[in-house]
């Protein structure tokens, strides 16, 4: 039964703050437990409401711009992941910053390649990562205008790369150029790192090591002060955050969830140019195939929905293996089969999502139990399961890839049809993914284990218990007829009786009907 979804901004931006940290290389709540620590120093420091609402949003989104440029900072340094989960243990400035930039150049990448790449970014160092803060700083803040944030939060993320000492990027602004509520997030994301590895005295030594350089020294000063108690643990950090915010929280109409939905699934196919518009590509296309099996209404935008933010865990796999032109290694196929549950992981944020959050999860499950990341079989997977893995499929076959070329619509059908015979995704939703996108129905749905129509039809009645007989009056063929099928079926499927057959036909989704 599909319930009506309510949902709030703030829980949409949570689960988003999710997905950032993936992309950051930190534990899942970073940025959340880092809006807990602004929002009460910002209290601290006396700013006032409008002021401390844009530190909490600023605090969630301030590194949504790593979805725009990964693909730049994996050309550049190789395990994007990697390189910003490291770059939190030092200062953005000087010597050891230019060191850690050498030692992390083409990282993961043969020497003459790195020796290439080091060549090329140290020709113009502050150039090239000029260029990469204000592309960040430009696509977060055109998120948050989507969001509809406020002008106080747009302007705010223009400076996320910027310093107190004038020394940052892309403009080198100094001082109390930078606005106060950019002043305070920096220093809370910093300490967040360092006081989770290193206690209060870390939090305290990095704010006060970097206070005149990348740091306002007023507040790290209100930091130091009162650093124990602004970093004590409140519970639940999620509502700890909300409760410093003196703003009425706001419910989502259906229009307004569906632009938001789409904003995220766009910013995250930025990822890798390869995947530009692939999310909301599969949404209409999933949204299309449920009226080619008489679906619509609320199960229409349930789909479209899942459609849109199916792939979120996609930023927590490095663009190191994304990018790959060859074959993946046991370890990063591992990885990869793990982002469909980091996208749950991501939308658990979300209260009044938890049907679109059960159908991400399963976009890469198969009838036949060779999907991931659970291994699911047919007998639990929903209309909605294997209509969006149908039109992921289909879609991603549109798509370059670096291991392979696009193909063409006929190639990308021929396709989808070869892993319905081959009983990975149910034929039914196939035919109707591919008449959603203009192809013609096939007059013959493709079975598994190189099952005739009839064939299937015959073991679809024998996995409903119904004796040759029976069979026989419903087909109006005679028993000894059936009996022939009923052979030749189980040596199809390697079966030896009624149980293994039903067990094939639910694994294969041959006995749920499609629009259960």
């Amino acid at each position: 039964m599909l319930v009506a979804a309510v949902v709030s901004r703030r829980e949409v931006l949570g689960a988003l703050s999710l997905a950032i940290d993936l992309g950051l290389g930190q534990p899942m709540e970073h940025m959340v437990r880092s809006a807990v620590i602004s929002t009460r120093l910002a209290e601290r420091l006396r700013l006032d409401d409008r002021e401390r609402a844009a530190v909490f949003y600023v605090s969630l989104l301030i590194w949504i711009g790593c979805f725009a440029d990964s693909h730049e900072y994996s050309r550049w340094f190789g395990d994007d992941i990697a390189v910003r989960h490291d770059s939190y243990q030092l200062d953005w400035s000087g010597l050891p910053y230019l060191r850690f930039l050498l030692g992390n150049v083409g990282r993961g990448m043969p020497l003459a390649k790195r020796a290439r790449i080091g060549a090329a970014l140290f020709v113009d160092t502050r150039g090239n990562l000029a260029r990469l803060a204000r592309s960040h700083c430009a696509s977060a803040a055109m998120l948050a205008e989507r969001f509809g944030l406020g002008e106080k939060v747009c302007s705010a993320l223009s400076f996320t790369f910027e310093r107190w000492d004038g020394g940052g990027l892309p403009n080198g602004v100094s001082g109390v150029g930078i606005p106060v509520v950019m002043r305070v997030v920096q220093l809370a994301d910093v300490v967040e790192v360092h006081h989770r590895a290193g206690g209060v005295d870390a939090a305290v030594a990095v704010a006060s090591g970097r206070s005149g350089g990348q740091l306002d020294p007023d507040v790290v000063a209100a930091f130091v002060g009162s650093a124990p108690e602004l970093l004590a643990a409140a519970g639940d950090s999620w509502s700890a955050a909300v409760a410093a915010l003196n703003e009425p929280d706001r419910v989502l109409g259906d229009g307004e969830l569906d632009l938001l939905l789409r904003a995220l699934g766009d910013f995250v196919d930025l990822k890798c140019p390869f995947t530009l518009g692939h999310s909301r590509g599969v949404a209409d296309l999933a949204y299309a195939a449920t009226g080619c099996v008489g679906l619509g209404g609320a199960d229409a935008d349930l789909l479209r929905r899942a459609g849109y933010v199916h792939d979120l865990g996609r930023i927590g796999v490095s663009n190191l293996i994304w990018e790959k032109p060859g074959a993946l290694t046991a370890p990063e196929w591992e990885r990869v089969r793990m982002h469909p549950y980091l996208t749950g992981r991501i939308l658990s944020r979300v209260g009044g999502l938890e049907q679109v959050r059960a159908i991400c999860e399963r976009h890469h499950e198969h009838l036949d139990g060779s999907g991931y990341p659970n291994g699911l079989t047919g007998g639990v997977l929903t209309v909605h399961d294997r209509l969006l893995a149908a039109a992921a499929r289909y879609h991603g076959s549109l798509e370059p890839r670096p291991y392979r070329a696009a193909l063409d619509p006929d190639q990308a059908a021929r396709r989808l049809r070869g892993d319905a015979a081959s009983g990975r995704l149910e034929p039914a939703a196939v035919e109707a993914v591919l008449e959603a996108a203009g192809h013609r129905r096939s007059r013959r749905l493709a079975h598994p284990s190189g099952l005739t129509p009839r064939e299937a039809e015959v073991l679809i009645n024998v996995a409903y218990g119904r004796s040759n007989r029976e069979i026989a009056n419903e087909l109006r063929v005679s028993e000894k007829t059936v009996r022939n099928h009923v052979e030749h079926i189980y040596a199809k499927i390697g079966v030896t009786n009624r149980v293994g057959a039903s067990l094939f036909a639910a694994h294969h989704g041959m006995v749920t009907p499609l629009s259960n």
